[in-house]
């Protein structure tokens, strides 16, 4: 018993350590975690600026086009906002990841937008599944005030 339980746990922990994004080619009308209805999505960039202005939105429909999609797992996405800035998106409760191919679609994300600063470490972690340089890495050095959304579903759109 011991040695199946054994067994089971090594090979569980094999297949973690080797997660990669899931396969899929994120299509127009796939979606990841909650089904999201895009209908009555507002614009990422109009939420944005009114969450710098001291806004909360703790359940939005967000549209915004993905930048970069984690490399290590599709954990993590990041959005485009204005002038080369993006808004980091995470999954809610770590429940579902996107496909590679998700980057450069548009989706509509159903969740909570918020301000929120990003330790160095965390940064770091972050350069580090995008399979930044060393260099770039090593650069960060400070905390960073960004747009954090916390998606329950997202929904490819374009």
């Amino acid at each position: 018993m011991k040695k199946t339980l054994f067994a089971l746990l090594f090979l569980s922990a094999a297949l973690l350590s080797n997660a990669q994004p899931p396969e899929g080619e994120a299509k127009p009308g796939e979606w990841y975690g909650e089904k999201v209805n895009p209908e009555g999505a507002v614009s990422l960039k109009d939420v944005v600026k009114k969450v710098h202005g001291g806004a909360e939105f703790p359940d939005v429909k967000v549209k915004a086009k993905v930048v970069e999609v984690c490399e290590k797992k599709g954990c993590w996405i990041t959005l485009e906002l204005e002038n080369g800035e993006t808004a980091m998106v995470k999954m809610k409760d770590y429940g579902f990841f996107l496909p590679l191919a998700a980057k450069g679609k548009t989706v509509v994300i159903d969740g909570e937008v918020k301000l929120k600063t990003t330790s160095v470490a965390e940064l770091k972690h972050y350069a580090e599944d995008a399979k930044k340089s060393k260099e770039e890495i090593d650069a960060i050095t400070e905390p960073k005030k960004e747009i954090r959304v916390m998606a329950k579903g997202i929904t490819v759109v374009e």
